[in-house]
This record gives C-alpha cells, structure tokens and sequence, in this order.
C-alpha cells in the first residue's frame, strides 16, 4: 500500500503543478518545472528519487521543491490509513480518491488561493453518482435512499459556508468565504452525508484559529487560505465523525428529533 500511494502521490504533484496553470495532466510527460528536461523514469521513483538527487534537477541543477516528497509521503500514508479503518473494498477506494482530491486541492490553495472546479464540481458529480452506485458510502443498501442522503448532504455542505460566507459578508463589508471552499464542502457532503460534513464545517475554523492569528499578527494579514483547514476538518469527520457523534450524544438527539417529527 506504500509503494501504491507514493505512486499515486506523484500523479497528485502533477495535477498540483498544472491545474491551476489550466495544463494537461497527462501530456506531455514528467519534466523539470525549470529546465523542461523530461524527467527519466528511474529518476522519478518517489521519494527516493529526490533523495538520490540531492533534491536538485539532475540536469539544471535547480532545486525541486519540497512538495514534491511532501506530497507523495502524505499520498503513501492516506493509503496505508484508508485500507486500516474501511478494509480493502470500492467504498474505501472512493474514501481514497477522496483523500487524495483533499490534498490537491490544499496545497493548490496554498498557493494559488484556488479550488479548481475539476476538484470541487467534478467531485460532486461523481460523489452523487458513486453513491447511487455504491450506497454503502451512506450507510445503506437502498440506492434511493442514498441518493437522497448525498443531496442532502451537499446542499447542507455547501449552505452552511454559503450562509456563512453572506454573514460575513454583511458583518465585514467584502468577501468572507471563497466560492471553492463552498463547493469543496457540497462535494465532501455528496460522499460522506450532511453529519460529517456539518462536523467539518465546526471543526475547520478551530483548526485555522492559530494560523489565522499567526498571519494577523505577525504578516498584518486578514486573508489565509481555508482549504487546507477545510479538508483537515473532513479528515477527522472521516475517520473519527461517527466516534465523535456518538460520543457527544449528538447522534442519538438528531435520530431522537428526526423519529419525533416523522422524518426517520
């Protein structure tokens, strides 16, 4: 499972690399983003490679970024950790290419402060889809019922940062929440359902509160990119989300209110 996602992970740095230059992802090959030397194949094994290399073109000399091994260790470990929690299945091959899709669109955003739409729409396409095709992703055997569940759960994604994002517009007098972060969370909730994705919705600006105030106080900066915050949120919705709900009693109130008003 290591060598399979750190071979992944190397796709992931090219989608990183050319999405947001609106660059084709498959041709042409593998090339130096400095020299455009075609990258030989035994230099582009992952990770290894970079260490082998000194980190450094093998023709220009020019340093390669850090991402790249960043990128491909975190792709590895995604995989390890999604076959130990949902076992080797299709579910958790989509939970992957979730995972993945979460980490292109984080360091893309870091970057750029974009959220490509081939991410965000393009997943929630197939996120709706792939629970029509695979209703185990919501937790039933019904391909209706999950269906309704994934739209459920995308208009709930990306309402609860819509509505937010019009809050602080109102409140700040300009842009509070970007367009990407709002369909990033619609496509997390077309997979995972309305309960995970409110969870992420809670739990990114916790996460993003130090580093917000970190680039307030030290760059004198308002504006730190939420995708990053956004998708750590829907990583521990997706592997803790249903602990957390129990734990909490969240879980059994909102069965206990949906049986009362006759929506169960």
């Amino acid at each position: 499972m290591c060598a399979f996602g750190s071979i992944i992970g190397s796709f992931l740095n090219v989608c990183i690399y050319r999405m947001p230059r609106d660059q084709s992802v498959v041709f042409p090959t593998s090339r130096c983003p400095q020299c455009k030397h075609p990258i030989a194949p035994w230099d582009n094994i992952p990770v290894l490679s970079y260490l082998w290399l000194g980190g450094k073109c093998r023709y220009c000399r020019k340093p390669i970024g850090w991402r790249y091994p960043v990128v491909e260790l975190l792709s590895s470990a995604a995989a390890v950790t999604v076959a130990a929690r949902f076992g080797l299945n299709p579910a958790a091959l989509v939970y992957y290419a979730f995972v993945c899709a979460l980490i292109v669109a984080s360091f893309i955003d870091l970057e750029f402060q974009i959220i490509p739409d081939e991410i965000s729409l393009g997943g929630l396409v197939l996120g709706v889809a792939l629970s029509g095709l695979l209703p185990e992703l919501h937790g039933t055997d019904a391909r209706l019922i999950a269906l309704g569940r994934s739209v459920l759960g995308l208009l709930v994604g990306g309402g609860l940062l819509y509505g937010t994002g019009l809050l602080g517009d109102l409140l700040f007098r300009k842009e509070s929440m970007g367009g990407g972060d709002i369909k990033l969370l619609a496509m997390a909730g077309s997979l995972l359902g309305w309960k995970l994705a409110a969870i992420s919705f809670f739990l990114a600006p916790i996460l993003a509160l130090g580093p917000g105030l970190f680039v307030l106080f030290f760059k004198k900066s308002h504006v730190i990119p939420y995708g990053p915050f956004l998708s750590l949120g829907l990583l521990v919705a997706l592997f803790f989300g249903p602990v957390l709900l129990r734990v909490t009693g969240v879980d059994e109130l909102i069965n206990l209110l949906w049986m009362y008003y006759g929506w169960h």
